[in-house]
Order: structure tokens, then sequence, then C-alpha cells
């Protein structure tokens, strides 16, 4: 018997993703566009996430990159922040992302993985209890 599951193409999902940044969808706290206008594959995105407030990244901005790669929306994009932050989920040395150290299990098998949904996560980490009062590298220092 044939499955009723439908995967949406990849750059299907990656267009409505484009659009949805275009359009400032969300509280402003998180933002993402195309890292180069020439991007036709759409694989590197330029992300802006604002720290949250009652935590030590408050105020601060916080870009990194997220790389969608061939698997995506089925596999997650890469992430690596280009600003220096500490967090038990980032590389000291490198700003690369673990998000396997994220809690995105809520994701269900079936769900692709968003742009959105990645920053969310990411940025709801910087509230764990772990991460909201550990001391941040001066501002405007990188990776």
């Amino acid at each position: 018997m044939a499955s009723n599951s439908y995967k949406v193409p990849r750059n299907f999902q990656l267009l409505r993703e484009l659009e949805e940044a275009e359009k400032g969808c969300g509280d402003g706290s998180i933002s993402w566009g195309l890292l180069h206008a020439d991007d036709m594959q759409l694989n590197c995105w330029s992300c802006l996430i604002i720290g949250p407030p009652g935590t030590n990244f408050e105020n601060r901005v916080y870009t990194l990159i997220l790389e969608c790669g061939v698997n995506y929306p089925i596999e997650p994009p890469s992430a690596k922040f280009v600003t220096k932050i500490r967090m038990k989920e980032v590389n000291d040395q490198t700003g690369v992302v673990d998000l396997r150290l994220l809690h995105m299990q809520s994701r269900s098998n079936s769900s692709p993985y968003s742009i959105n949904g990645v920053l969310q996560e990411i940025r709801n980490a910087m509230t764990s209890k772990e991460n909201r009062k550990l001391s941040q590298p001066p501002e405007g220092s990188s990776f």
C-alpha cells in the first residue's frame, strides 16, 4: 500500500522561507535572508538573533550563518556563529552550533526542519539555566 506522506521539495521549502524572511514574520527577535543574492541553490543564509531579555545575551545582536545542505529540510542546516558567543551548544573556538544539543525533539519525524525553527531553538537555548548567566565576550568580537 502506498504511503500518503508527501515531502515538500527542498527548493519549494526554501523559497517559502525566503518569502517569510522578506515579509518579516515573527516578533523581530530573529531574522534571516540569503547571504548572497545570486545563491540560486538557496544554500547560505545570514541570520540575526537578538538576545532574550533577562539573560546575559540581552540587547545584543548575534550574527550567524546557516547552510542548508542537499538533504534539507529532512536534515537540519549547519549553523555557525559569526559573533562570538558563549553557550554550551556552541564550540568556543569555531562558533559551530551542535544542533544535537538543542531541544528539537519536539519536532516530529515527519515534519521538515525550518530556518525559523532552528533560530528559535537557538534563541530559546539562550534562556536555559546553563546559558542565561554565562559571561559573554566583549560586544563586537567575532570568531
